[in-house]
């Protein structure tokens, strides 16, 4: 049941992640601007990211971060690393849209964001990448016996 679960999880957020970054990546008029234009916690950082010479990066980080963490996910590979790339993603997009104590009208300090990081969190922690995932099979080959701490990487 355990490993359901996880393989579940891994998969449900993968998915979320794959879609949201591929739908950015396909769309040429896509911006992160009007994100960070509206940030309502720690204004002067997000509105530093909308320099002409920064937004470009922010865009691309955003377009294929999202996609890569999702695919690494679905695929079960680099899964330790794409779960702290997805919760550093989360906490990023939470601060903009927290005011005061309300990130949301439907919650109080905790909204979707918070619960999306506690859950990348449980996917680096159980290793969920060995969980029927490409980690384990990348763990046996040749490279990883000549750099063991790659290891690490792949789960």
């Amino acid at each position: 049941m355990r490993l359901i679960t996880l393989l579940l999880l891994r998969l449900s957020l993968g998915s979320l992640f794959f879609y949201a970054g591929i739908t950015k990546v396909l769309d040429p008029e896509w911006s992160a601007a009007f994100y960070l234009r509206g940030a309502k916690t720690f204004p002067t950082f997000y509105h530093y990211l909308l320099q002409p010479d920064i937004l470009p990066f922010i865009n691309f980080v955003n377009e294929w971060g999202l996609t890569l963490v999702g695919l690494c996910l679905i695929l079960g590979i680099f899964v330790r690393i794409s779960a702290i790339g997805g919760a550093a993603f989360m906490i990023l997009y939470y601060f903009p849209i927290l005011d005061g104590m309300y990130p949301n009208t439907h919650s109080l300090i905790v909204d979707e964001h918070i619960v999306y990081f506690f859950a990348f969190w449980v996917l680096a922690a159980f290793k969920a990448g060995r969980v029927f995932g490409l980690g384990k099979w990348c763990e046996r080959l040749p490279i990883c016996s000549r750099f063991p701490k790659m290891r690490a990487l792949l789960e």
